[in-house]
Order: structure tokens, then C-alpha cells, then sequence
């Protein structure tokens, strides 16, 4: 029997992004990667809920469900692993929370590495508490619901920001950011241009030679100085 339209299981994608990919990103900021793709792109709503001991990196294994439901978060929970970010659109704020406690959990022994939400979560005391990166939009005493419908491996949007099943999300205090997955070497090769310009700016203005001319000259252009 064929599904209906808003309630598949679609074929996951092949992984682009490789591990040793990933573990390169680990150790860039969102802020430079944003710089890297013309900071057009990004979240502002959500923020980490977790014990922060790192960074957000991985590959979305993305879910589409109406707000308040979340039988197919947990299948995905189900069909996650080691490098897998749970990313769901739930339609923005509440009223139910999407994840709590037992899901966490859940993801915990999957080896997940972590969830995006756009929606709420509840039980945010034991999230708080442990290391895996959960991202959301607030909080919710309220529970979830489980009866679909949901999509899952469909392009999703979080805040606004497009995400597809197999790109590169990270996250850290800044906030998320999504790297789609063909882009991702090139665009790593610009962020690491990008440390290297950052690290020498830092090191002339430790050495007291930053220079600053530009400041006045941009002023001089637009009529100010």
C-alpha cells in the first residue's frame, strides 16, 4: 500500500560528508563558517539547551512532523547512529514539547550526536545536565503526541534555514549553522583561510601594529570625516 502524501519514510541519501570531514569542522566556529559562506544563511531563534562540553557536528537525518507530534522523531531516533543529527521541523513554537528526557536517552544509545528542533522540548533540567547538543526554540511542560503524520529524509526548514537529508550541521554558543553536503570541502578550505587572516589580525594587535587606517578612510567615503 503507498503511503500517503505526508506520511513516508523516504530513502536516506548517501553520506557526502565523511567522518574525517566532519572532525575537521569540530573545531570551527559557526561565526567563521558563516564568514566563509557570505553569512547569509543561519538560525537566530534557537538555542542549546545542553551541558555544553563541545561542539554541534554532524550529517541531518531530517524529520517534518505537525507541531506536537513526534511518531516519526522517534523512528528516526530508531534509524540514527553515530554522526547523526536529528534535525526537526515541528512548525516553530508549541505548544507541546517534541523530545524530553526518555528520547534523549534513546538517542544517547544510539549514538546520535544530537538534535535540532523547531519547536519546544520539555524535561530541559536532565537535557541541561548532559552533554548531547540539543537545540530548540523553548521550553514545554506539555507532551507530545504520537500520530503522525511526519515525513522523514525530506528537506526541512528551521528557522527559516533549509536543511536536506545528508548536510553538514554544526552548532555551538553562537548558534547553528548548515553547510550543504557537496559544498563542504570547498567551503572548509575558505574557513581555514579565513582562521589563518583571523589569527594574524590577532597576532598584530598583540604586537601593537593593527592597522586601523581603514577605519578612517571608509568614514572619509561616505562624507563623515
Amino acid at each position: 500500500m503507498t503511503s500517503p502524501h505526508g506520511f513516508r519514510i523516504h530513502p536516506r541519501p548517501a553520506h557526502l560528508v565523511s567522518t574525517s570531514l566532519m572532525e575537521r569542522y569540530r573545531n570551527f566556529p559557526v561565526a567563521n563558517v558563516s564568514d566563509a559562506m557570505s553569512r547569509t544563511t543561519g538560525t537566530s531563534q534557537l538555542r542549546a539547551f545542553h551541558r555544553r562540553d563541545g561542539n554541534l557536528v554532524g550529517r541531518a537525518l531530517t524529520v517534518r512532523t505537525r507541531p506536537g507530534d513526534n511518531l516519526m522523531v522517534h523512528k528516526a531516533i530508531d534509524l540514527s547512529g553515530p554522526g547523526d543529527v536529528i534535525v526537526v521541523d515541528a512548525g516553530g513554537v508549541g505548544p507541546n514539547a517534541i523530545i524530553g528526557e526518555i528520547m534523549l536517552a534513546l538517542a544517547i544509545s544510539r549514538g546520535a550526536a544530537g538534535f535540532v528542533i523547531d519547536g519546544l522540548i520539555r524535561d530541559s533540567d536532565t537535557i541541561g545536565k548532559e552533554p548531547l547538543p540539543v537545540y530548540a526554540r523553548g521550553v514545554s511542560h506539555r507532551g507530545p503526541y504520537k500520530d503522525g503524520p511526519g515525513e522523514l529524509h525530506v528537506p526541512v526548514s528551521i528557522d527559516g534555514m533549509v536543511v536536506r537529508p545528508g548536510d553538514l550541521i554544526i552548532g555551538d554558543g553562537d548558534g547553528l549553522l548548515v553547510v550543504p553536503a557537496e559544498e563542504a570541502e570547498a567551503i572548509a578550505v575558505r574557513v581555514e583561510e579565513v582562521q589563518r587572516m583571523e589569527a594574524g589580525v590577532l597576532e598584530s594587535i598583540a604586537q601593537g601594529r593593527a592597522d586601523r587606517t581603514w577605519v578612517d578612510r571608509s568614514l572619509t567615503d561616505k562624507g563623515v570625516l
